[in-house]
């Protein structure tokens, strides 16, 4: 119903701005755009954690968000990020931080060099490194919570199975948490 009442407000406004000239329709029919800035929420731990031992993070995949509580519940973090490109590459359930590293090394997986052979096979830290400033190594294999030297892919469907986030916020993270932190993605 929301459409169709702003569809015949244009309607009506456009008719105004013909019977008016179109100097007075331009200024008519400059309806203001709503834009939501922000499609994530803060969450509560409880629905998704036992307890926060060793803190915890939850990324939502849907609303492309990370949620970091401490502990001693003192910190609570909300992120934007980036996730996987499709659900394909989507990977979902509970583990844990079993690495963290500052200025990663980025090895492509063995499907992106079948997709993309003429990939690097390596890549040390620095402002070509796809891992950004920090990276924290999941228990599953290849999968990371990392930062991105791209930003433009933060808030998108952009990547080929980790979580990224802006290389200020996952210095931010790898600094609240530790070898442990609890994770989940939903």
């Amino acid at each position: 119903m929301h459409k169709f009442s702003t569809r015949r407000r244009f309607m009506a406004l456009t008719g105004v701005g013909l019977l008016l000239g179109t100097r007075a329709g331009a200024q008519v029919v400059a309806p203001a755009i709503q834009r939501n800035i922000s499609s994530f929420s803060a969450q509560r731990w409880q629905p998704h954690f036992a307890s926060l031992r060793n803190g915890a993070i939850l990324v939502d995949t849907v609303s492309r968000a990370l949620h970091f509580w401490s502990e001693d519940q003192a910190v609570y973090k909300l992120y934007p990020t980036s996730v996987p490109q499709s659900e394909e590459m989507t990977r979902r359930g509970r583990t844990s931080i079993v690495r963290k590293v500052i200025g990663p090394t980025w090895r492509p997986t063995p499907s992106m060099l079948r997709r993309n052979p003429a990939l690097p096979h390596v890549v040390g830290p620095g402002p070509q490194n796809p891992l950004g400033s920090h990276a924290l190594y999941l228990g599953w294999q290849y999968f990371r919570i990392h930062g991105t030297q791209d930003e433009r892919k933060i808030g998108r469907r952009s990547s080929s199975g980790c979580i990224g986030l802006y290389n200020r916020h996952i210095a931010e993270l790898y600094g609240l948490t530790k070898v442990g932190t609890q994770v989940v993605l939903i």
